[in-house]
């Protein structure tokens, strides 16, 4: 007779079978966990006899919890009549709808304001207070807000340190005012407004406490302060709570959550038990060893041995590319030849540390026509800022762009509002004029007569004057320092970045915009536009089934892919350039990383660049620390700077060693060396002698190929044949440390970047 139990391992029988009191189950990856939870339901009522009205278990997304109600259901048969399953907000919106009677300051038909309601009741605040939405950025104060909130601080209870915190006490408290008064909540309050009624009304309190005997948690190491107390409250009297987490996959700590609540629960709950599940469903062994040994050097953790029955696998492949470029197309080229080996396109997944990282992945897949869907975020050219840069350019090249005028009037905010930009569109109207071309006029000719006066006139003439000025520019510079002007004189990076992350990755994205604009340096801004329409109009097409999936390491939590590609592992990138002085933070960025690795089920290709562009500049990276922490037995295909380094880590690992200094000095000669996975099939089989057959100390090997110091190898017009792009013709060459780069016109494949040493050019005579 099947039972509950059946296909549970040992482990799993013993979470789902353990008594009742306290129980702590720390789940690896891929280790059945949500089998677990919802089992342990199901449990609860078959073999327990517990009535499905005293259980309450809570998750932290809708389709996790769709997901929990629809396995207990299947374990058992039907629907269970008054269980409550559901998110954190959700189960706080049913109590609080409930008890609105008992709420001071709402009634019953409460209203949940979204994060843009949310943004607005920011700004009626700044409003209100008299204080200035620029130099108070409306994001930043509503971040300060909800990390009070997550902490369970009141404006009451906020205590300033500073001038700004001062300056968000005041908001917040006018903010939570203006809530109160619309009869709305924002989320943060769904969860604070319930602690707070259990505080104040003990009898309610008991009430719930009395009804949910059993509470279960999922995703326990992503809980705030706020939900951390919430689930302490109600579980107080019975402490028949059972939470399954994994502090080595929290990775949200800038929303809020707290792996040490694992901690903390260990310590409220000292007599509670322990259960490890260790066994993985999903990776094969030497994935699940390589990402053991990237979190063991992680501090405060309970180690988890994983083990699969799924013993060896396909080495982990570690690349070294020349550039973005470069390491974008070899992954197409990777995926390519897996789909020849019997993958599909829709087995593949490419993971980053940063939105912005998307843009080359996007463009390169689609001049390959390749089909790919963007998770958990906006294509690059269709994100906020990026058309809003775009919209700048297009109306400096073309002024009669109405549409393009209209969406950056006003953006960042210049004091152009509803009233004065209604008034402008009239008389350029009358006057038969486009509105751009009309407020040039008005700014630049004295002789125009026009309506404005005072602080209108003064607005629309200093924009005026500054699209003049960008408009006699384009021509004469190239389109990257046309926009450098742009961004300067409109403050725009001062707009975007507010002090959150998500300001910070909105100018990251215009930084990676600026960067694409700097790619080709003669080009004019018409054809640039050209190129970018092409590439964004591309975006419109409709999702193609079999399609690579390109995401980030955090929208990555919770999936699972037969092949996981991570690009950029470079310090600065992967770990974050963010967390390189903060310990919590680089133990955080070494999670993502395991995350991220134990995504796969069969294998796991670790990219980095030789150079990357940052913010318009092209400069040499450094390889992630993390990767060292791999064993060389675990992969193959490394690259040469990072064998040097793991060479030098078991030569001498003290800081200020001999071999620690060197090894800086010598990166820059070593990281143009490749590994195999890189270089085109041709110079791999060749057998000629060329300019990258050097040892690990970067030292030429042949001295034929040898380059005299100071002597560049290519010039101006020489003709050259490349084993990919074909024939082409020499535009420039310039030596880079020790190493050349040539730029290269292919009449197919357009203008190249190419290192000497990597590139395989042959000159043709």
């Amino acid at each position: 007779m099947k039972t509950l139990l059946d296909g549970l391992n040992e482990a799993q029988r013993t979470a789902v079978m353990a008594p009742l009191g306290p129980v702590l189950i720390l789940a690896g990856p891929g280790s059945g966990k949500t089998r677990v939870l919802t089992t342990r339901v199901a449990y609860l009522m078959q073999e327990m006899n517990v009535d499905p009205w005293h259980i309450l278990a809570v998750t932290f997304t809708n389709k996790a919890a769709k997901e929990m109600r629809h396995r207990v259901e299947s374990l058992l048969g039907d629907q269970p009549r008054g269980l409550t399953m559901g998110t954190f907000h959700a189960t706080c919106v049913r109590i609080l709808r409930r008890e609105t009677d008992n709420l001071q300051y709402y009634d019953r038909d409460f209203v949940i304001f979204d994060s843009s309601d949310q943004l607005q009741v920011v700004k009626q605040a700044l409003k209100v207070l008299n204080l200035d939405d620029k130099k108070f950025p409306p994001n930043k104060m509503l971040n300060g807000i909800s990390n009070a909130k997550n902490e369970l601080i009141t404006p009451a209870m906020y205590a300033a340190s500073n001038y700004i915190s001062e300056i968000t006490r005041r908001v917040y408290s006018e903010y939570q005012l203006l809530l109160q008064s619309n009869n709305a909540m924002d989320f943060d309050d769904l969860l604070m407004n319930a602690v707070l009624l259990f505080e104040e009304r003990p009898d309610i309190l008991g009430k719930y406490q009395k009804r949910y005997e059993h509470i279960l948690v999922d995703e326990f190491q992503d809980t705030n302060t706020t939900q951390y107390t919430l689930i302490k409250m109600l579980a107080a009297r019975h402490e028949n709570l059972f939470v399954v987490g994994d502090s080595d996959q929290s990775i949200y700590k800038w929303r809020g959550a707290d792996f040490r609540n694992i901690q903390r629960f260990r310590e409220q709950y000292p007599e509670a038990q322990l259960i490890l599940l260790e066994q993985n469903y999903r990776s094969t062994q030497i994935i699940l060893d390589a990402a053991k040994a990237v979190i063991r050097p992680n501090l405060n953790r309970v180690h988890k041995e994983l083990f699969t029955v799924r013993q060896g696998g396909v080495p982990i492949v570690v690349r070294e590319a020349y550039n973005e470029h470069e390491e974008a197309e070899t992954i197409l080229d990777s995926v390519e030849s897996l789909m020849v080996e019997g993958y599909s396109g829709g087995d593949v997944a490419i993971m980053y540390r940063t939105n912005a990282q998307s843009r080359v992945l996007e463009e390169t897949f689609l001049r390959a026509g390749m089909p790919y869907r963007l998770v958990g975020a906006t294509a690059f050219y269709r994100r906020r800022e990026v058309k809003d840069i775009i919209a700048y350019l297009r109306l400096v090249h073309n002024p009669a762009d109405a549409v393009s005028f209209n969406r950056i009037l006003n953006v960042p905010p210049r004091g152009i509002g509803a009233k004065t930009r209604q008034g402008l569109l009239d008389w350029a109207g009358n006057q038969y004029w486009q509105p751009a071309g009309a407020l040039i006029r008005m700014a630049t000719d004295p002789e125009v007569q026009h309506p404005f006066s005072g602080r209108a006139l003064n607005a629309l003439s200093r924009f005026g004057n500054m699209l003049s000025a960008w408009i006699n520019l384009r021509d004469k510079v190239a389109v990257s320092d046309l926009l450098d002007v742009i961004l300067e004189q409109t403050s725009y990076r001062d707009y975007l970045d507010d002090g959150t992350t998500e300001g910070e990755d909105r100018w990251e994205n215009v930084m990676e915009f600026r960067g694409a604009a700097g790619e080709e340096a003669d080009i004019s801004l018409s054809a640039f536009l050209e190129q970018v329409a092409l590439v964004s109009e591309a975006d419109n097409l409709e999702e193609t089934p079999n399609a690579t999936t390109l995401l980030t390491l955090h929208a990555a939590k919770g999936l699972e892919f037969p092949i996981v590609f991570l690009t950029g592992l470079e310090d600065g990138l992967l770990p974050h350039s963010r967390s390189l002085d903060d310990g919590e933070e680089l133990a955080e960025e070494r999670r993502l990383l395991y995350v991220g690795i134990t995504r796969a089920k069969d294998r796991v290709y670790l990219s980095h660049a030789f150079r990357r562009t940052f913010y318009g500049d092209s400069s040499v990276s450094v390889p992630s620390r993390f990767l060292n922490d791999i064993p060389q037995e675990l992969t193959e295909g490394g690259s040469p700077s990072i064998r040097r380094r793991q060479s030098k880590k078991r030569i001498s690992s003290w800081p200020g060693s001999s071999s620690g200094r060197q090894e800086s000095s010598r990166r820059s000669t070593s990281a143009n060396q490749y590994s195999e996975w890189s270089r085109p099939s041709s110079e791999r089989s060749s057998g000629k002698p060329s300019a990258k057959s050097r040892d690990l100390d970067g030292d030429t090997l042949d001295e034929t190929v040898r380059r005299p110091p100071g002597k560049p190898q290519f010039r101006s017009g020489l003709q050259v044949r490349h084993s990919r792009f074909g024939e082409g013709t020499v535009i420039e060459s310039k030596l880079t440390g020790n190493d050349e780069e040539v730029t290269v016109a292919f009449p197919s494949s357009g203008i190249k970047r190419l290192a000497a040493s990597f590139a395989g050019l042959e000159i043709i005579e």
